[in-house]
């Protein structure tokens, strides 16, 4: 090829950078869109970030209040000794503090326990609770209470006493001594289980037998439902113990005992036949127990305290025809 036409044909080879314009993209340039411009307002670009922001505040918030459940100890489960440790209430800290002395080391928490307490005991726990309560005819709804150490006995919006009613052969002394072995049972466990020193931990009041229904409440007192501090209820409390004498999902639904615990977290404890819950009783355990939706949910609720003055007794057969009514 001669040099003049290989130099004809460099000329007629586009440069690399030379911008290539196309038909449709020239045709592209000038047309129209399809639905006309598209619309405009002013501060677009500001409200369009605030929308973006706004949806993502509104994400983190539905999230963050979910609620978050723990089922701490399940029916069906067997447990030897389940715990959780928790920061204690600084004022029954510091209350407890005070009782126990500075070198007794003040714990705080929740305890599941299937061993301390057998199903034969539980039973004919079970079977007292039911004499006793039987006495005032059908539950009135909500709450009824057999208190063995008092003789308070729920009669649908009142009390009457136990001790002071016509029910001679009611109970023997077998039933009472199995009361009592149990409590100890319980005395003896909580205060392994929280360090304590077994003579400053003593029985206090109210300790009773408790039954749960699903019909509704004849009174705001009956109504167990709410959440709540028992140091707050109960100004003796210092641990609440309670002891489960039927099961939930079998013999009852709902009634499960429900801690509410901070940032929005639940955790919740299934009843079951003989299992035994412990807690320390300051504002580090608000709680609450669910509605009974069917059956019948009985326990019994043994409170302990630190404080030597609040202590009560056993409660004795020997009291039937001696007390007087409310």
């Amino acid at each position: 090829m001669s040099g003049e036409g290989l130099r004809e044909r460099i000329r007629k080879v586009p440069e690399e950078n030379t911008p290539r314009e196309t038909e449709d993209e020239n045709d592209a340039d000038i047309r129209e869109p399809i639905f006309g411009p598209m619309p405009t307002f002013p501060y677009q670009r500001f409200w369009t970030r605030m929308m973006l922001i706004f949806g993502t505040l509104l994400v983190v918030y539905f999230t963050s209040n979910n609620e978050k459940v723990v089922i701490f100890a399940k029916q069906n489960e067997k447990l030897n000794h389940r715990r959780q440790e928790i920061p204690c209430n600084k004022s029954y800290l510091y209350e407890l503090t005070n009782l126990l002395g500075e070198n007794e080391k003040v714990r705080c928490g929740r305890i599941v326990m299937d061993s301390i307490v057998n199903v034969q005991e539980a039973k004919k726990l079970a079977e007292i609770a039911r004499k006793g309560l039987s006495l005032t005819g059908e539950p009135a709804g909500g709450a009824s209470i057999l208190d063995l150490h008092s003789g308070a006995l729920s009669a649908g919006k009142n009390f009457v006493n136990l001790y002071a009613l016509n029910v001679s052969g009611l109970y023997s002394n077998e039933d009472f001594d199995l009361y009592k072995t149990v409590r100890r049972k319980v005395h003896e466990a909580l205060a392994f289980s929280f360090d304590l020193p077994s003579e400053k931990l003593f029985l206090t009041k109210p300790t009773f037998f408790s039954r749960l229904t699903a019909k509704p409440p004849a009174t705001v007192h009956d109504e167990y439902w709410h959440s709540h501090v028992d140091k707050e209820t109960y100004e003796s409390f210092h641990y609440t113990s309670l002891i489960y004498l039927n099961d939930f999902g079998i013999d009852f639904e709902g009634g499960r005992f429900v801690f509410d615990d901070p940032d929005n977290h639940t955790s919740i404890i299934e009843p079951k036949t003989a299992r035994v819950l412990m807690f320390s009783s300051g504002g580090e355990n608000i709680h609450r127990v669910e509605k009974v939706l069917s059956g019948q949910r009985f326990a019994i609720t043994i409170s302990f305290t630190c404080d030597k003055r609040k202590a009560i007794s056993d409660p004795s057969i020997t009291r039937f025809g001696s007390s007087k009514s409310f």
